[in-house]
């Protein structure tokens, strides 16, 4: 998608290429002052810095472009708008340029202007442009032209799925719905890959068609019995005998925005986040009422840190649309990242509230308290999203994993056993259920020849977990087989460097095979990986250090547990 000339400073921000010295002739202050702010994803410090720099040296493309890039991410492309016209009169070549003035053009439905653009190369790139031409005939009333437009671009190796929906959805958008749904059905040029987006205009177009009851068909296949929301309420409105309207594209100006919008979703798989996010703000900028590139914005915001930006996003999801729960569970999980942890909670109290029928709400509140240590809580939210499940006749593993984890934490082990096993029963096999309840037991020194069946199932089917190597390391060491056991533990310590408990448990087995001097060696690594502020649960500090001047065997003799004592593989 990045087929248009760049310029060299915003290759270097948008694409990750190196970043050029900085030229003499720029105001130095500025420029860096922006530069830094770019790297930190602080893209309103970088607009303003950028913008700053213009003031003192106004033909400068590197900084130009910078400024668009930085005002385009904060989705001001209006203000972005002005510099954008002065880089292409300056007879400048640019991605990110090109992208702002064909939004502008688009926007004012100046149709001949994107035809000439796209004539001259002054486009984005070929799939891009091929897609914006086709809208942009729509646009114009040339809806044969369009349609012509969108079958060359299918042709193109690769490109066909996007363009058959386009082509689905244009054919929607002028009330042409016999022919839409013979595309999306794929009795004509289908099928088309069932998208969420892409199955609720199919099914706006069924219903336009007097085929509601095809259309809960549908919705059912691909989404199953029980849904979210607004799945949910669009199910209750065709089986009521309501006739949908088409919303998903209305007009070509939301065709193109669609354009930006499915671009930037192919784009995540591989590229960087801070280049999707432009395409996330224009596909905004054509369509501010579209929800998913409004979320999908607030999610790339959150990946870049910049969780003051991301909360804007997400609460500019209004409170009745469908959808408002996710807004709301993302924006908990960006105050959470960001620190503010009262107010995360508080976002969710209100959700359960609101959205009380949802589990989903229930389990994000309940892992939010668990996170926090919290476990009383925690156990609450998963009850409820176990009532929950439990009337929609559905049962999740994770949900009976988690509580499971707050009810070990509280040393209420009959009832954290009950829910281990009842999640292995839900998803055998799972490794991190395995894992945990393996490791318990081992802890609790009960049912060890089962721990260890457990763990070494988990680690065959996760053999490059870190953590997951060190629970069968230590079920050995527990089992006094020492020379099995440090195989696993040092190939733990490989796999999870910096984890204290990690280092601390092969400093064990090391003392144990009789390598004292690097027993005391790994003891020390592991006090070096300590956070005071966040402690870690599974290790003692002080004991640790007790084990530093005394040695494993004194610290287990005068905590009253029986000594070291290696058995063989027999037992």
């Amino acid at each position: 998608m990045k087929t248009g000339v760049i310029l060299t400073l915003a290759a270097a921000l948008v694409l990750g290429a190196p970043v050029p010295p900085v030229k003499a002739d720029e105001p130095i202050g500025s420029y860096l002052a922006a530069r830094q702010a770019r790297y930190d994803n602080d893209f309103a410090t970088a607009a303003r810095y950028f913008t700053q720099a213009l003031t003192k040296d106004p033909s400068n493309p590197e900084i130009l472009e910078s400024a668009v890039v930085a005002h385009l991410s904060l989705g001001n492309l209006d203000t972005a708008l002005p510099i954008a016209k002065k880089i292409e009169a300056d007879g400048l070549m640019s991605q990110v340029t090109h992208m702002v003035l064909m939004a502008d053009e688009v926007n004012r439905e100046a149709y001949d202007d994107v035809f000439k653009r796209i004539e001259e190369n002054r486009g984005i790139g070929a799939l891009a442009d091929g897609l914006v031409l086709a809208w942009a005939h729509r646009g114009k009333g040339q809806m044969d032209e369009a349609l012509a437009q969108f079958d060359k671009v299918a042709a193109e190796r690769g490109l066909r799925s996007f363009a058959i929906y386009h082509k689905g959805l244009a054919l929607a958008s002028v009330g042409d719905y016999e022919s839409a749904e013979k595309i999306f059905s794929g009795e004509v040029d289908g099928p088309i890959q069932r998208t969420r987006l892409g199955t609720i205009a199919w099914v706006e177009i069924l219903s336009q068609l007097e085929r509601n009851d095809d259309a809960v068909k549908i919705l059912t296949d691909t989404f199953g019995p029980v849904a979210d929301p607004e799945i949910t309420d669009l199910s209750e409105r065709l089986a009521a005998g309501e006739t949908l309207p088409f919303t998903r594209i209305r007009s070509a100006q939301e065709g193109v925005a669609e354009v930006f919008f499915t671009l930037g979703q192919a784009l995540l798989a591989e590229s960087s986040e801070d280049y999707v996010l432009l395409y996330a703000r224009v596909a905004e900028y054509l369509k501010p009422d579209h929800i998913d590139a409004l979320i999908m914005t607030a999610e790339l915001l959150e990946a870049l840190e910049n969780y003051d930006l991301a909360n804007e996003a997400y609460k500019r999801v209004p409170r009745e649309h469908p959808n408002f729960h996710v807004a709301e569970l993302g924006r908990s999980e960006s105050l959470r990242r960001a620190g503010k942890i009262d107010t995360a909670i508080e976002v969710l109290t209100q959700l359960t509230k609101t959205h009380a029928e949802l589990p989903l709400v229930h389990v994000t509140s309940g892992d939010l308290y668990r996170q926090e240590e919290q476990w009383e809580k925690s156990i609450a939210a998963y009850d409820r999203a176990v009532e929950i499940y439990d009337a929609q006749g559905s049962d999740q593993w994770f949900v009976f994993y988690a509580r499971a984890i707050a009810h070990e934490r509280l040393d209420n082990w009959a009832n954290a056993e009950a829910d281990f096993r009842k999640a292995l029963d839900l998803s055998p096999g799972q490794p991190s259920v395995l894992n945990y309840l393996g490791y318990s037991m081992v802890e609790k020194q009960i049912n060890l020849d089962e721990a260890l069946d457990m763990i070494e199932r988990a680690v065959a089917a996760q053999p490059n977990s870190g953590y997951i190597v060190d629970s069968l390391g230590w079920v050995l060491y527990r089992l006094g087989r020492y020379d099995e056991a440090i195989v696993h533990m040092e190939r733990a310590a490989e796999l999870e460097p910096v984890d204290p408990v990690v280092n601390d448990h092969l400093g064990d087995v090391l003392w144990a095979v009789g390598r004292f001097t690097e027993a005391e060696f790994q003891w020390k690594r592991a006090l070096s990986f300590v956070n005071e502020d966040a402690p870690t649960p599974d290790m003692d500090a002080d004991r640790v250090r007790r084990k530093i001047e005394v040695g494993l065997d004194t610290v287990l003799e005068e905590e009253g547990e029986p000594p070291l004592r290696m058995t063989s593989d027999d037992g």
